[in-house]
């Protein structure tokens, strides 16, 4: 281990048994907005000297077509593989960037989601280490090689994988899921090798030069930085990229919002397997509704909350049905999905999916007890440390609150907005977002 990588591992190290003392302390969130265009939101951390920086643009697979599912992810993939030859600097096939990303001590990686396209870096903030880390960063973010070759053999392994999947259950089962909660939506695509083959590296560039400019950044930063140094990495980090002259970017194209189930749907699939996988659900909610905090402590009660939930308590305590049963939603900038899923024996599918609908309509209809609402408050509140007891943790927090345009005091007010929620408050969000009785139910390997 050379010397750059001891001293990430001890600073790690440090930063995960020192971070907790300070979890309840005030977290001040700073923002501002560069003359590109780019928003900065800064969360100094002083005591450990890291740096954890998160990229966010428009650029998820929202943006992606039903012919070219599947394009957000690899261009966030092949972005990675590699940089071209620029202002003097060599060009960096895949091997030597990895290389030089390990000589460093420091990582740096991009990503999909379904509404975003994120770039993470971490790295020590010793001077001259984290100059380097920058620019290499900036090289990797601002000048992609988009190999051809790399793409062939990336394209055949993740094609491979995707047919390897669609031989087991679970994978069928969320598929299926997807299209049926979600319809024509983005967020029901999946990658097909039909949709891979669609596309080329013209057609990730393209996507990257749209989504992926400095005045659609959202910066979100933890580390041992003052905003001066913030703000100088911000525009280092970001100047390889094409600029827009006025700083400001021209609006994307608009999206439909994820439409309401008009009626109930059910899917029975036949597959042999020893274990029926089951999803019922429905769309849900943005992360940006003001029932958020109802919802999550509604469905720690419902089913969030493992073996002390009420579908857990039904399904698996009482009778037997499965091993484990959950609920969850998944908000985002549109609408996710709120989902009950488990697994059963195939001849229990069919009872199984009965008594989840029937905790579901109970709990939409009557609410949680007292007993309840004060157990998983206090579960809630007291495990609020763990949510933000790393830099990575907060970096999470700090980019949410980012990405979905939550206030600033969010985490300073976490505990507080749980404890205000009542039983009523749960019961009539509850209502307002669920529909039981128009909900999709998937089965796979049902008898």
């Amino acid at each position: 281990m050379n010397i750059m990588k001891k001293k990430a591992a001890g600073a790690m190290l440090a930063m995960a048994l020192g971070f907790s003392a300070s979890a309840f302390a005030a977290i001040p969130i700073q923002h501002w907005t560069q003359a590109s265009g780019a928003q900065v939101f800064l969360v100094e951390s002083p005591s450990i000297p890291m740096l954890d920086v998160e990229v966010d643009f428009d650029a998820g697979s929202r943006r992606d077509t039903a012919a070219q599912a599947g394009l957000a992810d690899v261009t966030a993939l092949m972005a990675g593989k590699g940089v071209r030859a620029a202002g003097g600097e060599p060009a960096l096939d895949e091997n030597q960037l990895g290389e030089a990303w390990a000589d460093l001590g420091a990582s740096f990686g991009g990503s999909a989601g379904r509404d975003e396209m994120s770039f993470r870096l971490r790295t020590l903030t010793e001077p001259d280490l984290l100059q380097k880390a920058v620019r290499l960063a900036a090289r990797e973010l601002g000048e992609p090689a988009w190999p051809e070759a790399v793409w062939q053999r990336e394209r055949e392994r993740i094609t491979a994988s995707i047919k390897e999947s669609r031989t087991r259950p679970g994978t069928i089962a969320g598929d299926a899921y997807r299209k049926a909660v979600f319809g024509s939506h983005p967020y029901g695509y999946q990658a097909t090798p039909e949709s891979l083959a669609a596309i080329s590296l013209a057609d990730m560039r393209a996507r990257y030069d749209e989504g992926v400019q400095p005045c659609r950044a959202k910066v979100s930063i933890v580390g041992a930085v003052t905003r001066e140094q913030a703000d100088a990495l911000v525009t280092q980090l970001l100047a390889r990229l094409p600029k827009s002259e006025s700083g400001a970017c021209q609006p994307l194209p608009a999206l439909p919002e994820v439409a309401p189930l008009a009626a109930p749907k059910e899917e029975l699939i036949p597959f042999q397997s020893a274990q029926a996988h089951v999803l019922i659900g429905q769309p849900g909610f943005k992360r940006n509704d003001p029932d958020y905090f109802p919802l999550l402590v509604g469905n720690y009660i419902l089913g969030g909350g493992g073996f002390v939930s009420r579908l857990t308590e039904e399904v698996r305590e009482k009778r037997g049905l499965s091993y484990s049963v959950g609920s969850y939603f998944s908000p985002g900038l549109q609408a996710g999905a709120f989902t009950i899923t488990l697994q059963t024996r195939p001849d229990q599918a069919t009872e199984a999916v009965r008594v989840s609908r029937q905790v579901l309509a109970d709990f939409i209809a009557r609410g949680p007890t007292e007993a309840e609402l004060k157990a998983a408050k206090d579960y809630l509140q007291g495990g609020f440390a763990l949510r933000i007891d790393s830099n990575a943790k907060l970096l999470a927090n700090v980019a949410s609150i980012a990405w979905n345009g939550l206030p600033l005091d969010y985490l300073d007010t976490w505990v507080q907005n749980v404890g205000q929620v009542t039983a009523a408050d749960i019961k009539a969000a509850f209502a307002r977002k669920l529909q039981p009785e128009k909900m999709v139910t998937v089965v796979v390997g049902g008898s």
